[in-house]
Parts: C-alpha cells; sequence; structure tokens
C-alpha cells in the first residue's frame, strides 16, 4: 500500500470511495455523505491523502491545517478493505503531516450515533474535548451531534 497526496483530478475517485465507505451512516442520514463539488471545493481548504494498492485507491483522509491545530476527517476505507489497518495508516500519515507542519494537536469530528468509533479513535489517543452542531442542511432521520476529540501530537 502507498499513501499520496491527493490532486484535484481524484475527486471523483474522492467521492465515490466516500460515500461507498460512509453507507453505514444510512441509518441517520438519507443522502450520500459528499459529491464531486463539495470534495473539490474542499481541496481549497486542505488535502486528500490516498491510500492505494496497484494505483487504485482503496482509501483517504482529509487534512486541513490550522495554525497550531490540525483537522481530519473524511476518513474512508473501502468495505472490503476494512479491519486491515489502512484507516490507522492513514491516521497515522495525517498525524504525521501535521506534526512536521507544526501542529501541536489533531481535532477530528464523531457523530454522537457512531458510538462505535469513540473506542476505536480514544485507543489512538484521542479523547473528547467538546461539541459541536450537526450542519442544519443535512436532513437526518434522527437527532445528532458531533463530539470533538482532540489529540496532542507532541
Amino acid at each position: 500500500m502507498a499513501i499520496r497526496a491527493a490532486e484535484p483530478s481524484d475527486a471523483p475517485q474522492i467521492a465515490a470511495l466516500v460515500n461507498l465507505a460512509f453507507r453505514v451512516e444510512r441509518f441517520f442520514v438519507y443522502a450520500d455523505r459528499t459529491n464531486f463539488d463539495q470534495i473539490s471545493a474542499m481541496f481549497q481548504t486542505g488535502t486528500f491523502l490516498l491510500a492505494e494498492i496497484a494505483s487504485q485507491p482503496l482509501g483517504c483522509v482529509y487534512l486541513e491545517l490550522r495554525g497550531d491545530r490540525a483537522y481530519f476527517g473524511l476518513l474512508s476505507v473501502d468495505p472490503v478493505h476494512q479491519h486491515q489497518g489502512m484507516g490507522r495508516e492513514l491516521v497515522g500519515e495525517a498525524e504525521r503531516r501535521a506534526r512536521d507542519a507544526g501542529c501541536n494537536f489533531m481535532d477530528i469530528l464523531i457523530v454522537n450515533v457512531r458510538t462505535e468509533l469513540i473506542p476505536i479513535y480514544a485507543r489512538m489517543g484521542y479523547v473528547e474535548s467538546g461539541t459541536a452542531p450537526f450542519p442544519a442542511n443535512v436532513p437526518t432521520k434522527i437527532p445528532c451531534h458531533f463530539l470533538r476529540m482532540s489529540k496532542n501530537l507532541r
């Protein structure tokens, strides 16, 4: 497996990969997680890292540097390749890049109804550090909000 910084031309594959990985969230949202336009716009504020095997993208994560803090989101692994460490490697690479850029902390947002994710990130050193509202423009089947988790990178 190789991890590389994505190019804007990778946006269609990234959108498809994210939507495939986030189908698990259909119990609380009605639509796909993202689309080409949203992914393309995110290249203006951050970068995507792609995990590939034989040049086929099988995982990705979005990384945004914000001063001494960084943020990662949209961690996605093709369901066929989940539970093999690819997500953990993508997170590790995002953390390394953030640390190398001078960031001291990494932040993530997790939807509160995805309770299975909290212990996974806790094992990676993330601790709950607050909450944030779920986007008002995204219709949900049940009430939800974000949990913020943070990690000291130093």
